[in-house]
C-alpha cells in the first residue's frame, strides 16, 4: 500500500461521521411543551376548589383544567396548520387576516352578539368556547405590522407616507380596543406594532414622536377613566384599608401569596390564596400561585423559560434577516416582542411592579383563544426557523 493509500486510510478511521441539522429547534420546542404542561398542572392546581363556592358549584374539579386541555389540543392541531403554511404565503395573508381581525371587534361591539362579563364585551360565543377577538388581533398585528414595513420601507422616514398610514390602522383598532373596554390589548397591540416599526427602522425621531402620542394618550385614558384612577391609586398604595379591600384587593392578596411562598414555596398544590382569597387565580394571576406553592425558585425556572423563548424568536429574527428575508425576521421578532411585553406586564401586575390589568400570562394561564393564538404563533416562529435551515443547506423552503 503506497504511503498516500496509508494517510488516507487512517484520515477517514478517526474523522468523525457528519453531523445533521434539525429541521426544528428542539430547545424551543422543549421549553415551549415544558410551559403549556408546567400550565397545565398550575391550572388544575388554582381551579381544583373553585367548585366549592356557590358561583361554580355546579362545575366539576376538572373542569378548568379538562378544557385548558383541550384548548391546547386544539392550539396544537391549528399549529401544524399554521407550520404547514410557507412565510411567502403568510405575507400575502396579512392584509386579509388583519381585516377579518377588525371585522371580529367589530362584531364582538354589537349588542346581543357579543358576550358581556363584568362589563366588558370581549367574547362572541361560539357554543363549547368563547372567541376572544383581540387575542386573533395580536398575531394579526404581528402579521401585518411586518409586511407593512416591508412594503413601506423606503418610505419609512417620510411621515405621510412611512407613518401616518400605520397610525390610523392601530388608531382605529385601539378605538375598537378601547370600546369593549380591553385595555391590555390594546397595550399589547401598541408594543407590537411600535417594536415591529421600530426594528424595521422608522425614523428615530418619528419614532420618538410616536413614543410621546402614545405615552399622552394613556395618561389621558387613565385620567379621564375614575375606574382607572383608582386602580393606579391602589397600586401605588395597595395595603390601606379602602385599596386592600377595593381595587386593591388581588395585588395585595398577590402580594400575600409571593411572600408566603418565599424560597422554596408552600408545597405543589398547597397554596391558600388560591381558596377564594386571589380571585382569577387560574388566568391573570396563575403567577401568584406559582410563587405560593413553588416560591422563588419556581418563579425564576418561569421567567428564565420565557427569557429563553424571547432571546430565541430575537435570534431567529436575525437570522432571517441576515439571509435577506426581511418579512420572516421581523414576524420572528415580532413574536418575540408579543411574548416578552406580555409576560412582563403580567408578571409586573402580579408583582405590584405595574398596575393591575386583565392579561393572561402566555401558555400558561387558562383561556380559550389566549392559548390557541400563543401556540399558533410559536408554530409561525418556528416556520421561520424551518425555512432558514432550509435555506443554510442550500434547499429551496
Amino acid at each position: 500500500m503506497s504511503l498516500f493509500a496509508e494517510l488516507t486510510s487512517s484520515v477517514n478511521a478517526v474523522r468523525p461521521g457528519r453531523t445533521r441539522m434539525l429541521d426544528y429547534d428542539a430547545q424551543l420546542v422543549v421549553a415551549v411543551l415544558g410551559l403549556l404542561m408546567f400550565g397545565l398542572v398550575m391550572v388544575y392546581s388554582a381551579s381544583v376548589a373553585l367548585p366549592d363556592s356557590p358561583k361554580f358549584s355546579s362545575y366539576s374539579p376538572f373542569h378548568f383544567v379538562a378544557r385548558h386541555a383541550i384548548f391546547i389540543t386544539i392550539g396544537m392541531l391549528c399549529a401544524v396548520m399554521a407550520f404547514s403554511v410557507s412565510m411567502e404565503r403568510w405575507q400575502r395573508f396579512a392584509m386579509p387576516l388583519f381585516l377579518v381581525a377588525a371585522f371580529l371587534l367589530i362584531v364582538v361591539l354589537v349588542p346581543g352578539i357579543g358576550r358581556q362579563v363584568n362589563g366588558a364585551s370581549r367574547w362572541i360565543p361560539l357554543g363549547f368556547f368563547n372567541v376572544q377577538p383581540s387575542e386573533i388581533m395580536k398575531l394579526a398585528v404581528v402579521i401585518y405590522a411586518a409586511d407593512y414595513t416591508v412594503r413601506k420601507q423606503e418610505y419609512m422616514h417620510e411621515f405621510f407616507r412611512g407613518f401616518v398610514p400605520m397610525a390610523f390602522a392601530m388608531g382605529a383598532t385601539g378605538i375598537l380596543l378601547l370600546l369593549e373596554p380591553d385595555m391590555g390589548a390594546f397595550v399589547v397591540v401598541v408594543m407590537i406594532a411600535m417594536g415591529t416599526l421600530f426594528l424595521g427602522g422608522i425614523n428615530g425621531k418619528l419614532f420618538g414622536g410616536l413614543a410621546a402620542v402614545v405615552i399622552g394618550t394613556f395618561g389621558l385614558l387613565i385620567w379621564l377613566a375614575p375606574w382607572r384612577r383608582e386602580r393606579l391609586f391602589a397600586y401605588l398604595d395597595p395595603w390601606t384599608e379602602v385599596n386592600a379591600l377595593g381595587k386593591g384587593y388581588q395585588l395585595s392578596h398577590s402580594l400575600i401569596a409571593f411572600g408566603r411562598g418565599e424560597w422554596f414555596g408552600v408545597g405543589l398544590g398547597a397554596s391558600i390564596e388560591k381558596l377564594y382569597y386571589l380571585p382569577e387565580a387560574h388566568t391573570d394571576f396563575l403567577m401568584a400561585v406559582v410563587g405560593e406553592e413553588l416560591g422563588f425558585v419556581g418563579v425564576i425556572a418561569v421567567i428564565a423559560t420565557f427569557y429563553f423563548i424571547v432571546r430565541r424568536g430575537f435570534e431567529i429574527g436575525r437570522q432571517a434577516i441576515a439571509m435577506d428575508r426581511t418579512f420572516s425576521g421581523l414576524v420572528a421578532k415580532g413574536v418575540a416582542v408579543w411574548f416578552g411585553g406580555q409576560t412582563f406586564i403580567n408578571m409586573g401586575v402580579n408583582l405590584g411592579l405595574l398596575p393591575t390589568k386583565g392579561l393572561t400570562l402566555p401558555l400558561m394561564s387558562y383561556g380559550g383563544s389566549g392559548v390557541i393564538m400563543n401556540i399558533v404563533a410559536l408554530a409561525i416562529l418556528l416556520r421561520v426557523d424551518y425555512e432558514n435551515r432550509v435555506l443554510m443547506r442550500g434547499g429551496r423552503p
